[in-house]
């Protein structure tokens, strides 16, 4: 039961951070090989208040990525434009500088 637990979780991780990472190649790789890294260091975890903890956090990376990360995208006029959904409601958006911006690929 918990085997099924756990790959539900890295599966709805895995599709929290194609949405929110959408046509970002870089994003999206790195994204999957941090959930699959951490995953693979807990794979031998057998305690099942330690398997709760770490489904719990599972949990909690899903509803952050989900709700709290909202990426710019360059437009046409040179600028980016952030268009958060629905699913972001409530959410404090932190704009990144224009140093940060020109950092990225």
């Amino acid at each position: 039961m918990m085997r099924g637990e756990a790959l539900s979780a890295y599966r709805a991780l895995i599709r929290a951070t194609r949405k929110s990472f959408s046509g970002d190649d870089l994003m999206l790789k790195a994204s999957a090989r941090e959930i699959r890294k951490k995953f693979e260091e807990n794979r031998h975890v057998t305690s099942a208040s330690d398997i709760q903890r770490l489904l719990e956090e599972a949990r909690e990376a899903t509803h952050f990525i989900s709700t709290m990360i909202v990426q710019a995208k360059l437009n046409e006029r040179g600028g980016y434009e952030v268009k958060p959904g629905k699913e972001h409601a409530g959410a404090t958006f932190e704009i990144p500088s224009e140093e940060i911006l020109r950092k990225s690929p």
